[in-house]
């Protein structure tokens, strides 16, 4: 098929020259500017008001909208020790519970807002041969004169008001009884598993026809709308476990500021030895007669 001029070039004349035919295309406007949107957004009445807030999608604005969902200070890294429970003298409850404990954890760097976009504190704890880093990490440590540290982690925050001086400890009593806190950690890594353990699949028929394949997937292309293709993020066995796992509002019942040691209700994700990093709760606030400003 031959391919067809625009509506523009159909009308224009052709000059003949030694039996070719061209276009004039002097005539027509060429756009140095860029491709211009067959769908141009309209203004409605759902999308412009005087009770509506006005759509931004600069850095600034994002800030603005993450204000509400960040914390005003930074957290901490801790190690899980394991979980035991606290009994209750009074009403006779046994409270499940998670052993954290803080090893030298300081202030590495800053990161801000105009060098970097955003507010963060870089905490590092442990310690670690210097042997065994890299050049650039060490020279990381080396500029802020920070001893080299074997976990090291940022902290979101809201404003610069939360960074903390570099090379300031942060210790179990940065946390108080009674507050709650989010723990991050990995889960715990079970391998290869199939679709029956790690999505809860119910398995084929044990008749029928079905045979050797009771516990596999079956078909997985069809029934998912295009048919012919299997779509991303599809169910199927595979590594699971060892993600990253958000427990809220984990309310702390004891701090040994001495031996480093935060006591959380509940459990954390994780196997015994693995690096939590908790940080004051987003949904919860305050306690009535605590503030940030005094720890």
């Amino acid at each position: 098929m031959t391919p067809r001029l625009p509506g523009k070039l159909v009308h224009l004349p052709l000059i003949s020259t030694w039996g070719f035919q061209y276009i004039i295309r002097s005539q027509v406007p060429i756009r140095t500017f860029g491709i211009r949107s067959l769908n141009p957004p309209e203004t409605s009445r759902f999308n412009v008001g005087h009770d509506l807030p006005v759509l931004k999608s600069t850095p600034t604005a994002a800030l603005e909208r993450k204000a509400n969902t960040l914390p005003l200070r930074t957290g901490a890294i801790a190690t899980k020790k394991g979980m035991t429970a606290i009994y209750d003298t009074e009403t006779g409850k046994r409270v499940p519970c998670t052993v954290l404990q803080l090893d030298r954890v300081e202030v590495v760097s800053h990161k801000t807002r105009q060098k970097h976009g955003y507010y963060a504190v870089q905490l590092g704890s442990g310690w670690r041969k210097p042997a065994n880093l890299t050049k650039s990490l060490l020279g990381h440590f080396t500029a802020n004169g920070i001893s080299p540290k074997r976990h090291v982690y940022e902290f979101r925050v809201k404003d610069e008001s939360g960074l903390l001086p570099v090379g300031q400890m942060v210790n179990a009593d940065w946390f108080q009884e009674g507050q709650y806190v989010d723990a991050r950690s990995n889960s715990k890594g079970k391998g290869f598993a199939g679709v029956m353990k790690r999505h809860g699949f119910g398995g084929q028929d044990r008749s029928h026809g079905v045979s050797l394949t009771h516990r596999s997937l079956g078909s997985a292309g069809p029934s998912q709308g295009g048919g012919s293709r299997v779509y991303p993020g599809k169910k199927m066995a595979g590594n699971m476990g060892n993600e990253q796992n958000t427990v809220q509002n984990l309310k702390i019942l004891k701090v040994d500021s001495e031996n480093g040691i935060v006591v959380v209700n509940g459990s954390v994700s994780g196997p015994r030895g693995c690096v939590v990093r908790i940080q004051d709760a987003i949904k919860k606030p305050w306690p009535e007669d605590m503030s940030p400003s005094s720890s």
